[in-house]
C-alpha cells in the first residue's frame, strides 16, 4: 500500500495510507510520517530534541559529580554553607535542577546553563 503525505511549509503534517492520493498529497516512502521535513526533493527525519531532566536521584547526582571530577570541590563548597544546605545535600532523595541552592552551587563552580544541562543529562543515565 502507498504512503501519501501532505506537506505544509516544508513539514509533513499528515499521512494517508488508504489507497489513492488525496488532493494535494504526494507519495513518500513508508517510513515518512508527520514531523518529517521535506525540501521539495528529499524527506528527512526530524532531529530529536533532547529532553533535559529537571531532577535526578541523589545517587545519580553524586555519581555524576564523581565521574566529572567534581565531588571533592562540591563537598568542599557544601561544607562552607549553612546547616540547612548541608542537611539537604546529605539527605535529599533527588536533586532538582532549578532549586536555588543547586543554581548557586553550579554558579560557584562557574557552570554555564548548557553545562548544567549536560550534567543533568549525563547523570540521568547513571
Amino acid at each position: 500500500m502507498s504512503n501519501f503525505v501532505l506537506v505544509e511549509n516544508g513539514i509533513v503534517v499528515q499521512s494517508d495510507r488508504t489507497g489513492a492520493a488525496p488532493e494535494g498529497f504526494i507519495e513518500a516512502d513508508d517510513a515518512v510520517c508527520p514531523g518529517f521535513l521535506f525540501d521539495g526533493e528529499v524527506f528527512t527525519a526530524p532531529v530529536p530534541v533532547p529532553v533535559i531532566p529537571d531532577r535526578v536521584s541523589a545517587r545519580q547526582f553524586k555519581l555524576q559529580l564523581l565521574a566529572a571530577g567534581l565531588l571533592t570541590d562540591v563537598e568542599a563548597w557544601i561544607a562552607t554553607q549553612g546547616p540547612a544546605v548541608q542537611i539537604a545535600y546529605e539527605n535529599s532523595g533527588s536533586f532538582v535542577r532549578t532549586d536555588p541552592t543547586m543554581q548557586a552551587g553550579f554558579a560557584a563552580l562557574g557552570f554555564s546553563g548548557a553545562q548544567v544541562d549536560a550534567f543533568f543529562t549525563a547523570a540521568s543515565v547513571l
